[in-house]
């Protein structure tokens, strides 16, 4: 290994907002997380919703009066100039 290009490594402890702490080995000084294996619900088994203001009924009372939208009618004239138009190009080839 080449000499003095590698950072300096750390035995610390990481601390989670939880109030855990654990061992790890880093290339920083201190780590502090938001969410660790002590409060994550995957670990846990315990979910947290976050859904304070009912977002789902939010959206639905946003969007009830709401009239779904038409399809545009094509006109005779775009038509007719499609068809110029795909007429120009077998010309071509």
């Amino acid at each position: 290994m080449k000499e003095k290009i590698h950072p300096k490594y750390y035995e610390i402890t990481a601390k989670c907002a939880c109030g855990a702490s654990f061992p790890v080995g880093s290339t920083k000084e201190e780590i502090h997380v938001d969410i660790c294996s002590g409060c994550h619900p995957l670990f846990t088994g315990k979910q947290k919703l976050l859904d304070t203001e009912g977002r789902v009924e939010k959206f639905r009372k946003r969007y009830a009066n709401a009239a779904p939208r038409k399809a545009k009618k094509t006109t005779k004239k775009k038509k007719a100039a499609a068809k110029t138009a795909k007429a120009k190009v077998k010309a071509k080839k």
